[in-house]
């Protein structure tokens, strides 16, 4: 009743200021006109309740509340029904921007839907409205952050190519006479673990090679080329200053090298980390901190500081003309959004709610699920799976558990499919014995006794193969997690060791003499040394979404060729990593700077057929720095199935003896049918060329020789290569 009540006032007061015909209020006025005339209009309280995640109502302007906060990480997050798309490193692995750029248009439709009821219904709640806080284009550095599974990977140019895909597919037409919705690049800066101590760490002694080299591509991708129109400032320090008040990060940066006109968003209650003993402390109390922030850029908080703005003004902290600045950007948003128009004016408000989990963005779930999964080993080709197969055994913590599928920062499907379902639905009845065998960690069965492995193995000794479906789960790593397991600490890992316990149950399985599979799911690489030598085929599945049971057992029976490819290294053990908290890329971090044997190597992925490449060449030996490079090559489906292949090019400076081993430059997924050739082009810009230069501390085109790399796989080995030669 009260709701109603608070409901009926506003309608009333919302009536009356329609009646006004404020500039605002004309939608054949600019967006900037726009905000610039409510701007005027408005108190310093009305200004300051407008600069926080929850900006509060002023009915005297007609203006509803609006919740800035929103998540679509791998479909519309937390707001009730939604497609589940695979989680971000699965989008990652399946090399191709187009299909998740494609995916995020069908986000941002179920986003669009959602919002438009949530208004018809004066609803106004938190995830309910249009400013997404994704992607997160921070650079998976080590294996063991656990929120790694929420990134495009380890590599620079795959995640500024996927983050700028995500980005035109939530944003929409940027010739629109509105944006569909908004998204954000996040976390800036310098900002993938650990998680434990991410209110107090401080990212210093930076190289500035890895700054504009590794931790800097991808925001400024986005920026430059997909109009990011919000980037999140991350909670930890960087060189002395909090994230979220780094002049040389947010003004430096990118504000004046880059351009960027648009809204910066602190992370959640990071202004709060300025203050609070234990954390930054860089600030006295919260006026302080809030001034600084605001000053330095950060627009938007998330959390309750900004709250004292009123009082950081009095004191002499911070003048409204630095509010006003700030204010701007986040008003012209809501403009910009169609927010203070009528919905007949705004395009994007006619996408039905039908489009929610309709069967279009059902089919694309399964397909992306597809295409993310990574088939690491196939002994004597023991995969596909006969259809005929007598009797098989599903064993695994991750066999019949939807919620893992789910990963974090999800929405909530109708219907999610088990990989114990998509097993079972590829044979006839009582054909699939199920016995879960272990938890992911807990070495007790669940009578609280230790796991009699070899009993346990004998329960499925009567079956002619064996699908164990392990790894961990989004219960075990994360975002600040309140985990203390053997392995594992806030969220993150501290090894990356497959658990014990499932490692013995295998062991036992495979003295039963029948062929083992296993499905691995996880965020991240794991070191699987026993695995990759013992098992006879091992798949990569990560988290894959509602469709990725009917995904799985597609690739297990040879219904889907499988093709996606590893966007990380996995290692051999946890002793090739670098300490943990330690940034420095030239420690051997990641394929671009480690130099030791990798289990399996970034973009390395199986297939049931072989392909050949030959033919390759370049347009030109020698060419102008400032001209683009032509690389033609002919791919040949060698095998006797039809299927997918994604093609590498890597590119070293070799004149640059400190710089990375190989750096990826160019991508292409392609389907062949068995026995065809397909010519593929590339056509390599200065862009590509561009690597660190200590002289000027740029990135930069540099006259000389480049080694060209290409093939299926980061792995020199497998990759063949050609020279060309730049000049000024």
């Amino acid at each position: 009743m009260k709701k109603n009540v608070v409901f009926f006032l506003f309608l009333t007061l919302t009536t009356f200021a329609s009646a006004q015909p404020f500039p605002f209020q004309n939608p054949r006025l600019s967006p900037v006109e726009r905000a610039k005339d409510l701007l005027q209009r408005l108190t310093l309280e009305e200004k300051i309740s407008q600069m926080r995640d929850v900006s509060a109502a002023i009915p005297r302007f007609g203006m509803p509340p609006f919740q800035w906060w929103n998540e679509a990480l791998h479909g519309v997050a937390r707001a009730g029904r939604a497609t589940v798309f695979p989680q971000t490193i699965g989008m990652a692995a399946t090399f191709d921007d187009l299909a998740v750029k494609e995916t995020f248009t069908m986000v941002s439709d179920e986003a669009r839907a959602k919002n438009t009821d949530f208004r018809k219904n004066n609803s106004y709640e938190r995830y309910e409205g249009l400013t997404f806080w994704t992607p997160n284009i921070n650079i998976f550095r080590d294996p063991r952050w656990g929120r790694g599974m929420e990134t495009y990977g380890e590599d620079p140019w795959l995640t500024a190519r996927m983050g700028v895909a995500v980005v035109s597919g939530l944003q929409g037409d940027q010739h629109a006479p509105y944006i569909k919705t908004m998204a954000c690049a996040k976390h800036y800066a310098v900002h993938s673990g650990p998680e434990w101590n991410r209110h107090s760490f401080d990212a210093e002694n930076i190289s500035q090679r890895d700054l504009w080299e590794t931790y800097l591509p991808a925001f400024k991708a986005l920026v430059k080329e997909a109009d990011v129109r919000q980037v999140m400032c991350a909670y930890n320090r960087f060189d002395g200053k909090p994230c979220c008040n780094s002049n040389q990060l947010l003004q430096q940066i990118l504000r004046n090298d880059w351009n960027y006109q648009h809204i910066v968003v602190s992370d959640c209650w990071a202004i709060s980390d300025f203050f609070q003993k234990g954390h930054h402390e860089t600030s006295a109390g919260p006026a302080e901190a809030s001034a600084a922030a605001v000053i330095s850029g950060t627009d938007l908080e998330c959390g309750s500081e900004y709250r004292t703005l009123g009082e950081a003004v009095k004191k002499g902290f911070i003048t409204e003309n630095n509010i006003d600045t700030s204010l701007l950007r986040l008003l012209k948003a809501r403009f910009e959004l169609g927010l203070f128009d009528p919905d007949s004016l705004v395009l994007w408000t006619k996408i039905p709610m039908s489009k929610v989990e309709c069967p279009e963005h059902q089919a694309k779930a399964l397909e992306m699920a597809r295409k993310s999964l990574v088939l690491l080993s196939n002994k004597r080709q023991i995969l596909p799976l006969s259809k005929t197969i007598r009797k098989i055994a599903v064993m695994g913590p991750n066999a019949n558990d939807a919620e893992m599928q789910w990963a974090n920062y999800n929405g909530f499907p109708t219907k999610t499919v088990t990989i114990l379902e998509g097993i079972r639905s590829k044979l006839p009845i009582g054909s699939v014995l199920y016995e879960k065998g272990c938890d992911y960690v807990k070495e007790l069965d669940g009578d609280n006794h230790p796991i009699d492995y070899e009993a346990v193995a004998q329960k499925v000794k009567g079956v002619d193969a064996i699908v164990f479906v392990g790894g961990i789960s989004p219960k075990l790593e994360g975002e600040e997690m309140k985990i203390d397991l053997p392995g594992f600490k806030g969220g993150d890992r501290t090894n990356i060791d497959l658990p014990l316990v499932q490692e013995k149950l295998l062991m036992a399985l495979k003295k039963l003499g029948k062929p083992v599979i296993f499905v691995l799911c996880s965020g991240s690489s794991m070191a699987l040394p026993w695995e990759s030598k013992n098992l006879d085929a091992i798949l990569a599945a990560w988290y894959p979404g509602q469709a990725g049971g009917t995904a799985v057992a597609d690739v297990l029976f040879g219904d889907y060729n499988p093709a996606g490819r590893l966007p990380v290294t996995f290692y051999a053990s946890s002793n090739d990593l670098p300490d943990f908290q330690d940034y420095d890329m030239s420690k051997g971090r990641t394929y671009r700077y480690f130099k030791g044997k990798t289990l399996f190597s970034f973009g390395y992925g199986l297939s049931y057929t072989t392909f050949a490449y030959s033919n390759a060449k370049l347009d030109k030996k020698v060419l102008p720095r400032r001209n683009t490079l032509t690389l033609s090559l002919d791919l040949k489906n060698t095998g006797k199935m039809a299927g997918d292949e994604v093609v590498q090019v890597y590119i070293r400076s070799m004149q640059d003896p400190d710089g990375p081993i190989r750096s990826l430059r160019a991508f292409r997924r392609l389907h062949v049918a068995a026995g065809e050739t397909s010519v593929v082009r590339f056509y390599l810009t200065p862009k590509a060329f561009e690597f660190f230069d200590p002289e000027t501390n740029t990135m930069k085109v540099k006259p000389g020789k480049y080694e060209i790399l290409y093939g299926g796989t980061s792995n020199k080995k497998a990759l063949r290569s050609l020279i060309v030669e730049r000049v000024n």
